[in-house]
């Protein structure tokens, strides 16, 4: 399994350098990695603090690390945190963030590479988050007796890890000090293969957003746009999820809305400009402009804002759904807002609850998202009850950050 594994990772290397040839996202990947080993052992070899190493998958990943980061930065300041990005659309965003002192891309997991990072970094504690399980970085972690955390995790009995061919996968798991997961499904998983090791913290994102609803940024031009109006954030969206938002905007001219898409394509949010009946415009084009009355549609065009928008907004739709999986329904939640996104949703533990408490409903079409809005939009004591089990679900599922930081403060 291990050779298996090895020529897998390599083939995947080339067929991403093959694709970076036409494909931006790809070109990234490669790009930022080139001479990256040699940058990392450069950086360390002037490093004498002790090191805490962060890696995350993507953007998504890093919201669920942030609070850690953050709690050590305040608790350890005399300590060096170093965050890994397997994708660029986490290191390209966040490469510059303050609170880490360094941020690289992941080079591939190759058992050359992986021992190159690890006797470079040399981290007195390693902490992946979720979903991360890179065989040869874990094998270099057990052999250096690293203490290792996973955070936020979740596991599913139809994960390798549960499967007659998933033995390389489990014994990667006895890296782990701690297997901090969301749920008991996970940890009566985990004990059935002879892991006891997990405890059961929920997820960090929660004490994020509850950080970012304190203080949300104060965004004027929504102000502006948003006057007097109820205002329907859709956030993260992708070309399916803007198919439907778009009937239920042109049935509702009332009502404004801002849409922020997951990725910034140019051709698709001319394509929903020009599909508005009521009228729309970008965020960028919007800087001096004071008058927003025949502008139903403002089109968030640049990021950073998202987690701070929902508090402008009555309603929600999260994208992702008709995709690989929704985006962050917690940022909408954390502001007490009835939540809509598409049907691929069930490997989320907090939408899965949210429905449950009929904070939040899965639509699989345009009708079935105006049929869930028209009693929010009309009945106020139907709103105020989402509203109500929106927010109160975020509040009392904080605490995750805590006791996950206590844990490794006990190494550093």
């Amino acid at each position: 399994m291990g050779l298996l594994y090895n020529i897998g990772i390599r083939c995947y290397t080339a067929a991403i350098a093959t694709a970076g040839v036409a494909h931006a996202k790809a070109r990234l990947w490669r790009e930022g990695r080139r001479g990256l080993l040699e940058r990392i052992e450069g950086d360390m070899a002037h490093e004498t603090r002790a090191r805490v190493w962060i890696h995350a998958a993507s953007l998504g990943e890093f919201e669920q690390a942030r609070p850690i980061i953050d709690k050590l930065r305040k608790e350890r300041p005399e300590v060096a945190i170093v965050v890994t990005f397997f994708s660029p659309s986490g290191y390209e965003i966040r490469k510059d963030y303050n609170k880490a002192d360094y941020v690289y891309y992941l080079a591939a997991d190759t058992p050359q590479n992986a021992r190159r990072f690890t006797e470079a970094v040399a981290p007195q504690v390693a902490i992946f988050v979720k979903y991360e399980f890179w065989l040869n970085y874990l094998a270099e972690l057990r052999r250096r007796h690293t203490p290792t955390y996973l955070v936020s995790a979740i596991f599913r009995r139809k994960s390798i890890f549960f499967r007659p061919w998933g033995g390389a996968w489990r014994r990667a798991l006895a890296t782990y000090d701690t297997l901090f997961v969301q749920n008991e499904e996970s940890k009566h998983l985990l004990e059935s293969i002879g892991y006891h090791n997990a405890t059961i913290a929920g997820d960090t994102r929660f004490d994020r957003v509850a950080t970012i609803a304190k203080q949300p940024t104060k965004i004027p031009i929504v102000e502006r746009f948003r006057g007097n109006r109820r205002l329907f954030v859709a956030g993260s969206t992708w070309q399916r999820d803007e198919e439907i938002l778009l009937e239920l905007i042109n049935s509702n001219p009332e009502i404004c809305f801002v849409i922020a898409p997951h990725e910034m394509d140019q051709r698709r949010i001319d394509h929903l400009i020009s599909e508005v009946e009521g009228g729309a415009v970008r965020y960028t084009e919007s800087c001096d402009r004071s008058d927003f009355s025949n502008v139903q549609v403002l089109i968030l065009d640049t990021i950073g804002l998202l987690s701070s928008l929902y508090s402008y907004a009555t309603w929600a739709y999260v994208g992702g759904g008709f995709g690989a999986g929704i985006h962050n329904t917690l940022e909408a939640a954390t502001f007490g807002l009835a939540i809509a996104f598409g049907p691929r949703y069930r490997k989320f533990q907090e939408a899965c609850d949210m429905i449950e408490l009929r904070a939040a409903r899965s639509v699989r079409s345009a009708a079935e998202l105006k049929a869930w809005f028209a009693p929010l939009r009309d009945d106020r004591v139907c709103l105020e009850q989402a509203s109500r089990a929106a927010r109160a679900y975020a509040e009392r599922n904080c605490g995750a950050t805590t006791l996950i930081t206590e844990a490794i403060l006990k190494h550093l």
